[in-house]
């Protein structure tokens, strides 16, 4: 494999040099995708090997949350010191040892023991995503063009691999503990060994020009990027929470029916992710994501008011297609300047993560009240605010 890239690197070796280090970056987004679903697909069995019910199920799984939650603030000054590379293979290594942990906890009926191997997991999933953002950004500046939505969609096409392995585990009737053993111990070890064409993301720099010592949570535009991130994470974590069910309740649509409508957003957000950098690199990003407040905010409208179900595909596409490209232009933007990229990376996706935990329960408070259907207005309200900070993203003059 070719080595990673150096600041030595010759005119004529830069484009091999940046083709590595982008199928590097890209093969790290999709092995953390097949991770996640890895454990997302036994989900059932988990519960079942605890007898748990679906409340207990869900203060077990907020473990992974927390560890997340954790592992991301951490991931910053981590990757500043030691390198992006490391840390993504420190996260990969966390993930196979949590999921192990959990696996065989869970089948031996503990769930104090499972739940510390999914925070483990937390904590690994949480820190290898803030370091392969970090890297993504490298690569965009190397390349000179935006990238990250495709090793974000990278990540989607990760995830429908590992669930399409683990339906066929959950068939065959595969012991949970193996599956979360021997599944991650392949993709973590094929994350280990194609980590080593990534590019050079954070680490010591003896060279570099002094900079602020101020905290990255205390920047306007990372905040502000920041809670743009979260509106727009908010759209598309309330898609894959919601949008299923409030098909089913809002439409009296047969449950087959609202998982296709579910299917429709995935797919069109990832075709979003992958067809995004045309119109990033050729209008920039306030205005492509201007536009794609304006898409998320008219499809959920679309969604909820119309009450047509063919009309309401429209604002299934529109939706995902403005969801799509909210949270890697963020990454992309926090990563802007490489001094200060690691810091602002974790301070983003940590803010952004935490629409994964408030919105839930927020969507769920508000079905109460409303309806579920009804519940989705608050995505069109968060599209209000995210529209204003979009103008973070630019990037920011020398």
């Amino acid at each position: 494999m070719t080595p990673a890239v150096t600041p030595d690197a010759t005119p004529a070796s830069a484009p091999a040099a940046t083709t590595t280090a982008r199928n590097a970056v890209a093969w790290v987004f999709a092995l953390n995708g097949f991770c996640f679903a890895t454990l997302a697909s036994r989900v059932p069995d988990l519960r079942e090997s605890l007898d748990l019910s679906n409340g207990a199920l869900g203060v077990l799984l907020l473990a992974v949350a927390v560890g997340a939650m954790v592992g991301m603030p951490m991931a910053g000054p981590v990757t500043e010191r030691y390198g992006a590379g490391t840390v993504v293979r420190m996260g990969a290594l966390a993930d196979l040892v949590g999921l192990t942990v959990t696996g065989v906890f869970a089948t031996a009926g503990s769930p104090y023991g499972a739940a510390a191997g999914l925070f483990l997991y937390g904590l690994g999933a949480g820190s290898w995503d803030v370091a392969m953002n970090v890297e993504g950004a490298v690569v965009e500046r190397m390349a000179g063009r935006s990238i990250m939505p495709r090793f974000h969609a990278g990540w989607s096409f990760g995830t429908f691999t590992g669930a399409g392995v683990g339906a066929l585990a959950a068939a065959l009737g595969v012991p949970l503990a193996l599956h979360y053993s021997l599944v991650p111990a392949l993709a973590v070890g094929t994350a280990l060994w194609v980590s080593r064409g990534l590019p050079t993301g954070g680490g010591p720099d003896l060279d570099a020009p002094v900079t602020s010592s101020r905290s990255a949570w205390l920047e306007p535009r990372t905040l502000a990027i920041g809670f743009m991130v979260l509106a727009f994470t908010l759209a598309e974590g309330a898609a894959n929470d919601w949008l299923a069910l409030s098909l089913v309740d809002g439409y009296g649509a047969r449950h087959w029916v609202g998982v296709v409508g579910f299917a429709l957003f995935v797919a069109t957000m990832t075709t979003g992710r992958l067809v995004g950098p045309v119109a990033l690199d050729r209008f920039g990003r306030a205005p492509t994501m201007l536009v794609s407040a304006l898409a998320a905010f008219v499809g959920v409208l679309i969604v909820v008011e119309v009450g047509l179900a063919p009309v309401a595909v429209l604002g299934i596409v529109l939706w995902g297609l403005g969801a799509a490209l909210g949270f890697p232009v963020g990454m992309s933007a926090a990563g802007d300047d490489p001094l200060r990229a690691a810091r602002r990376v974790s301070v983003v996706s940590t803010i952004g993560y935490g629409a994964f935990l408030a919105g839930p329960p927020l969507l769920g408070f508000v079905g109460n009240q409303v309806g579920t259907l009804d519940s989705l207005l608050v995505v069109a309200a968060a599209m209000v605010p995210a529209a204003l900070l979009v103008f973070s993203v630019r990037a920011p003059r020398a």
